[in-house]
């Protein structure tokens, strides 16, 4: 029998698995929509565009995919801290994503995570840093703008 993650280690090991995605191990994709439910909602509710919530893995599975195309050099998870609450299903994750060139993207997530699986996330990340980190503010200031 396998022994199930803990909620703590499945933050840790999804964080592992989206490094090595940004440094180019496109293998990764697969793995990290694996820790996901089949139905899960995962929402972004700081975007700029707005949020656009992903409600199953094969939405996770195509975003991963999207998000893996940045190639972002050097990209590494520094300042992990995991916050343990009442509810056993509910951690709270603080975490700063680091690249070459000195850019720094704080970012906190909550987790539901149920029998191993997420099953509801919500990622506040610093949108604006993570533009300027993947020379997309100028693209980004364009559709909000409307330009």
């Amino acid at each position: 029998m396998v022994a199930m993650r803990t909620p703590e280690a499945t933050f840790r090991a999804l964080l592992d698995a989206a490094c090595r995605l940004q440094n180019g191990d496109r293998d990764q994709v697969d793995k990290l929509a694996a820790f996901y439910a089949e139905e899960t909602d995962v929402r972004h509710p700081m975007a700029p565009l707005g949020d656009t919530p992903m409600l199953s893995r094969e939405a996770l599975r195509q975003h991963f995919a999207a998000a893996g195309t940045a190639g972002l050099a050097g990209f590494r998870v520094e300042d992990v801290r995991v916050h343990h609450t009442a509810d056993p299903e509910v951690v709270i994750g603080e975490f700063t994503y680091r690249g070459d060139g000195g850019w720094a993207v704080p970012g906190i997530i909550v987790f539901r995570i149920r029998d191993g699986l997420i099953i509801e996330s919500r990622d506040y990340i610093d949108q604006l840093a993570l533009a300027r980190a993947t020379n997309t503010l100028d693209a980004l200031c364009a559709q909000l703008t409307g330009a």
